[in-house]
């Protein structure tokens, strides 16, 4: 870490780095706690790495967002992990990498050099790799499901059907530590059922809330139709990113995670702790995302410390149903 470096105090005690450093922590950011099974995978294959989790719980689900409102939230939040110093950007949630992954690369890798990770991606990679029947179904919010994010990301395979439903109450259930019960039952079957009539062979779980309930799904879908979830997967794009930047945190130092949220952090603990574990010690309510800095900051890097711009192929696939 280059000491000599501007730094300023963030709302939450960080000091903003002017630019990537390996000791900097990792920031990941969801509506919820969904995103925390990406946060989970990233512990566990990359056990040295810290981490500053936002969950956007004054804003959340984004799931019934229009597509400019999630892409405003989530802009807000990346901007100002930007400023306290990440050293790489993870969209753990589905919504937000269908509204804002083009805008995010463009704002923060191709100016400040500092990689995104996102989960749509990863999770269609898998997907490809496990379908048998070449018959995919895809299970998101709303809003993702109506962005076609994975129809587009799929187009590329011109031998794949692809089957795509909106599950709006599945988030619900989760942000309330539902993950069993007849009423969840109920409604899991209404919504599964087009994908069990279609014979898909391979279910993405669209929405990293989707993963706590896997149980539920795996029951209904049955024991010959892979769940493909993209945490695990996104976590390895995650190692392939810092390998790549040379920004692997040295195993000296030790790890510390950061957990936060902008709406109410007890009920986002209660559940944080519950889903993750015990490296949630503590959740800490911060209003800077949402408030303090309604448009960002990275005016505060200073234009001399942006790093070049790398070439960010554009993606030109079309849609395909």
């Amino acid at each position: 870490m280059n000491d000599s470096n501007p730094k300023i105090v963030t709302p939450w005690g960080s000091k903003v780095l002017a630019e990537p450093a390996a000791s900097a922590p990792i920031g990941v950011f969801d509506s919820g706690v969904g995103g925390l099974t990406v946060a989970r995978a990233i512990m566990d294959q990359l056990p040295h790495e810290s981490i500053i989790y936002v969950g956007d719980t004054a804003h959340g689900p984004y799931g019934p967002l229009s597509i400019a409102e999630v892409r405003a939230h989530a802009l807000r939040i990346m901007d100002e992990l930007v400023d306290s110093g990440v050293k790489l950007l993870v969209i753990a949630c589905n919504t937000a990498s269908a509204a804002v992954l083009r805008d995010a690369r463009e704002r923060y890798t191709r100016k400040y050099g500092i990689q995104v990770v996102e989960v749509i991606q990863p999770a269609a990679r898998r997907a490809v790799a496990a379908t048998r029947k070449r018959k995919i179904g895809v299970i998101a919010t709303e809003a993702t499901v109506t962005s076609r994010a994975y129809e587009d990301t799929f187009s590329v395979m011109s031998d794949l059907e692809i089957y795509s439903v909106a599950c709006p109450r599945f988030v619900e259930f989760v942000e309330r530590g539902i993950t069993s019960g007849s009423e969840l039952l109920q409604t899991a079957e209404s919504y599964l059922a087009p994908l069990k009539e279609a014979g898909v062979d391979t279910l993405v779980l669209g929405c990293t809330h989707y993963p706590l309930l896997t149980g539920v799904i795996s029951y209904i879908m049955g024991d010959d139709v892979t769940l493909v979830s993209s945490s695990e997967e996104s976590a390895k794009d995650v190692y392939k990113a810092l390998l790549r930047a040379g920004l692997e945190r040295p195993a000296d130092l030790p790890a510390s995670h950061e957990f936060l949220a902008t709406g109410h952090s007890e009920t986002f603990e209660h559940l944080a702790r519950r889903f993750l574990g015990p490296e949630v010690a503590r959740v800490r309510h911060t209003n800077s995302v949402a408030e303090q800095f309604p448009t960002g900051s990275l005016a505060l890097i200073p234009s001399e410390l942006i790093k070049p711009r790398v070439t960010i192929e554009a993606d030109r696939s079309t849609p395909k149903r």
